[in-house]
């Protein structure tokens, strides 16, 4: 097969992704690199907490911000070409690393169909995380290693890496001594030349960018370190057991290529001799597993670099058996392979989570057009868990926005709660001391949050009307969905899940709907709420609801 045709094919996929996954998966996908490279370029937006206390480097962001600033130049910058561009640009990214690891893995058909359908990169590989970055810069460097031969070109993508993302290294420390280990090359002279000289020329352009853009000397690798390792601040924003990453991280972001990876392990601890880059590469999985596994906060991100490294030992084992099995195992195999990663690629691409990437289009709408009675442009409050949403990257006007913030307890203060913690703790308390009601011009022009919260702040809601209700996600379809799992349990005489009581507290601050509500102009405020009070009170004869008509208008 032609490479060109190859590296086609892995484009048109990736970049297919961009326009099929419409999803929201995780905050720092805006919050650390869009939103950032906004700020920079048009000089309004928000810089959350680790940009201020500079534990984020600004390489990645500055790459975005050039594609904005030419966007500018040109006056194309477009609310829908500074979400689309940067996505564009991951993608390529990704499809080139998808290109090198076919070509790392000797050309192999398996390998190529392995890098092509795994679910988790199909959703992540046009995203703008830092994660897709470091798995995109990964995959290259390992594609450069000297397997066999000898060179050096790999410590480039590497280094930038660990950069990028310091925990990056605990991949790449076995990977060097085993580079040590077979090297023609004194280990002074390959340290102090190669590894050494490198590393030093990656870090110090990187200390000198975030220098600059950060107004003082700083190391954000070591800040990095600093604050989510020794200061555990991680944690904060929720904690696993150790052996989360072995027993549900890593499979989760394996799929059903699960299976063939613990073929592929089984193979190489039998016959190590005949896998001998597997063998190494399991060595440095399970050494980079140990070591996030010490750490409190867990993600699936977190562990989307190992996925190259994984899905070559797949592919080595399947191509090694593929010349056994007969064409009916074969078409088989790929056949579940297929559609085990295609019912959860789509489903999480389309479906779950759906919401903020549809609302923010409305908002857009919203901040162009609107204007109360005094003129004024809209006033966007969000009561939603922090950063549910992206922000300015995605709305492009500088109109007024506030969140509720989740900055983690950086003081140690005692009985620390986050102003979202806060809010969430007693809604109608916190509303009525931090948001004025009079006069209602004083209010925020607009309120985003989820469907679970309406009742609680029912009565601050009187002001304002139902604009806009977005489809988010499917988990109160899940709960209705417990009679049918009640039938089972009877029918089978065990007992199954409560799904209810599993999604109590996701359901507690978020919901299946985002709203949008809108405060009431002048003159509005009784043809809207007239109604709204009429279902919350009982029936009334009929003379006293006409008197009550009469006493509002």
């Amino acid at each position: 097969m032609r490479l060109l045709y190859v590296f086609a094919l892995i484009l048109a996929v990736r970049l297919a992704s961009v326009f099929i996954v419409k999803t929201y998966y995780v905050p720092d996908e805006y919050w650390q690199s869009l939103e950032v490279a906004h700020k920079l370029t048009f000089g309004y937006g928000y810089l959350t907490w680790e940009w201020v206390r500079g534990i984020r480097s600004y390489v990645y962001p500055l790459i975005i911000a050039g594609v904005y600033k030419l966007l500018a130049l040109l006056q194309l910058d477009s609310a829908q070409l500074l979400v689309l561009l940067p996505r564009l640009l991951q993608a390529t990214l990704s499809a080139y690393s998808d290109y090198r690891f076919y070509v790392w893995t000797g050309k192999r058909k398996w390998a190529l169909f392995l890098i092509l359908v795994p679910w988790f990169w199909f959703y992540t590989g046009s995203r703008t995380l830092a994660n897709t970055l470091e798995a995109s810069l990964t995959t290259i460097a390992l594609s450069y290693f000297p397997w066999y031969g000898e060179g050096t070109a790999y410590l480039w993508p590497a280094a930038i890496c660990c950069f990028l993302r310091p925990t990056a290294a605990v991949i790449w420390l076995p990977l060097a001594f085993y580079h040590l280990r077979k090297s023609r090359l004194s280990v002074p002279e390959l340290i102090l030349k190669r590894f050494v000289l490198i590393g030093l020329l990656v870090a110090g352009t990187g200390i000198a960018i975030d220098t600059y853009w950060h107004g003082e000397l700083i190391v954000t690798p070591w800040e990095f370190l600093k604050y989510n390792v020794l200061h555990n601040i991680g944690s904060f924003y929720g904690s696993h057991p150790w052996y989360w990453y072995f027993t549900v991280g890593l499979p989760t972001v394996l799929g059903i290529n699960t299976l063939p990876f613990i073929f592929g392990i089984m193979q190489t601890v039998r016959q190590g001799n005949k896998f001998p880059i597997s063998k190494q590469l399991l060595i440095s999985i399970l050494v980079t597993l140990l070591v996030l596994s010490t750490v409190e906060h867990k993600e699936f991100r977190f562990v989307s670099s190992l996925l190259p490294l994984c899905l070559y030992v797949s592919a080595e084992a399947l191509s090694r058996w593929s010349y056994r099995a007969s064409r009916t195992q074969l078409w088989a195999a790929a056949s579940v392979i297929l559609v085990g990663n295609v019912v959860p690629g789509w489903y999480l691409s389309t479906v779950h989570q759906k919401g903020p990437i549809e609302l923010m289009p409305k908002l857009r709408e919203i901040a162009q057009e609107y204007r109360d009675e005094g003129e004024h442009r809209a006033n966007i409050l969000f009561l939603m868990p922090c950063h549910s949403t992206p922000y300015y990257s995605h709305i492009h006007e500088n109109v007024t926005m506030r969140f509720l913030t989740c900055e983690p307890n950086l003081e140690q203060r005692d009985n620390f709660k986050d102003e979202a913690d806060r809010f969430f703790d007693s809604p109608m308390h916190w509303l009525r001391s931090h948001i004025p009601v009079h006069p209602l011009s004083a209010l925020p022009s607009h309120l985003v949050l989820f469907d679970t919260l309406g009742d609680k702040i029912s009565e601050f809601l009187t002001n304002y009307k139902l604009l806009h209700s977005i489809e988010h996600a499917e988990v109160n379809k899940l709960v209705d969905s417990q009679a049918l799992l009640d039938e089972w349990s009877s029918a089978l005489g065990t007992q199954l899940p409560n799904v209810a009581s599993l999604l109590q507290y996701v359901q507690s601050r978020t919901g299946k709907s985002i709203l949008v509500y809108q405060r009431l102009q002048t003159g509005e405020e009784n043809a809207f709420n007239r109604q709204e009070y009429r279902e919350q009170e009982p029936d009334l004869p009929a003379a006293e609801t006409q008197s009550s008509e009469n006493l509002f208008n």
